[in-house]
């Protein structure tokens, strides 16, 4: 038996997986990448199958943001004078997320999220957001994310009574690492406004991104800190640095080693619903495939700023894997490239995303 089937078989008989050995997963040779792989899989079917959920971003409101978080080209701190590099936008009407709703729905997708650039949620973003949360519980089988920056006590109880599922707020990296990432919020407020939304009684969404700059222990700092707030899904997103951020012009993470934090993020959250998020197209590119094997659901139809695959792709991508798909009601269906065909991933702003970069 390999050391990885010997770490799988611990994690599934209760184990927690220690320090040292999520740090040996970073390290594992390129030679032993397929057999970390398989005992990440021994663990993620163990819990989920061989079913993937796809999740849809749906960005209610385009740029203008107040704080500066040094990744994202929605900052209006990034460009001069005042403008975010991406583009700014005015909050989405309730038709228009309605609208984004259905179209999430006819890809198949398990669930559909609703973000808003913006430290937290104005009372009138708030009240188109719950509205639409209300219509689309009304027409649809479609589990609902929201992700509209910091929260209090109240507006989480607000958005979990309009029928939002889940709630999502990345910690995004370390607690070491973060004020060189971001200055104008801290760390432990993000942490805060999990433990609103978990009280509140939804399903809390907290991740990160990989290639910020961070070190290795970065990394597992983040990965234990999630343990230890025990989130129900973490996405792992690996760094598309946007022109006009302060990150423009960072390499992109190497695919093999996304592959093996994939493997580190599911040994340390054996039983949590962990996404591959985004730049997964541009990180993994040809290896797409091989991130199903650690992770058990994806991105479809491209990010908040950026492209991505169409929902076409993905089933295509899924289903010649061996996957299937599990929708909100539970059921798993076989993934069909041919139905969802028609359904072209939206236009973003930004430059377009290429196949590929060195």
């Amino acid at each position: 038996m390999s050391a990885w089937s010997s770490l799988s078989e611990r994690v599934l008989a209760g184990q927690l997986i220690s320090r040292d050995e999520a740090r040996a997963v970073l390290h594992a040779p390129a030679d032993e990448l397929l057999a970390l792989l398989d005992a990440a899989f021994t663990v993620r079917r163990a819990y989920w199958g061989r079913r993937v959920s796809l999740h849809v971003l749906d960005n209610a409101k385009l740029g203008a943001c107040p704080e500066d978080c040094g990744f994202c080209s929605q900052s209006r701190a990034h460009q001069s004078p005042g403008a975010s590099p991406s583009g700014e936008a005015p909050m989405k009407s309730v038709d228009d997320l309605v609208e984004g709703a259905r179209r999430a729905h006819a890809a198949r997708a398990k669930r559909y999220c609703m973000v808003t650039a913006t430290r937290g949620p104005s009372q009138r973003d708030l009240d188109t957001i719950c509205a639409a949360a209300e219509r689309i519980k009304a027409e649809l089988d479609i589990e609902l994310c929201a992700s509209l920056g910091l929260l209090t006590e109240a507006k989480a109880q607000r958005l979990a009574a309009s029928g939002v599922d889940r709630f999502n707020h990345n910690l995004e990296t370390s607690e070491r690492h973060y004020d060189k990432i971001v200055s104008t919020h801290t760390w432990r407020d993000r942490v805060e406004t999990v433990q609103h939304a978990k009280n509140a009684g939804m399903d809390t969404c907290c991740g990160g991104i990989v290639g910020l700059g961070e070190s290795e222990d970065d990394l597992l700092d983040l990965a234990f800190a999630l343990r230890e707030l025990d989130v129900d899904s973490v996405p792992v997103n690996f760094l598309d640095a946007r022109p006009g951020t302060p990150l423009a012009g960072r390499a992109l993470v190497e695919p093999g080693y996304a592959l093996r934090a994939l493997c580190m993020f599911r040994f340390v959250h054996p039983r949590t619903d962990l996404r591959v998020a985004g730049g997964r197209e541009i990180t993994l590119r040809a290896l797409q495939a091989m991130a199903l094997y650690p992770a058990n659901s994806i991105f479809t139809q491209g990010y908040l700023t950026t492209g991505g695959a169409t929902p076409s792709a993905d089933h295509q991508m899924i289903k010649d894997a061996g996957f299937e798909l599990e929708l909100a009601s539970g059921e798993a269906v076989p993934a069909d490239p041919q139905a969802v065909a028609a359904i072209a991933a939206p236009v973003r702003r930004g430059p377009s995303l290429p196949v590929a970069r060195s």
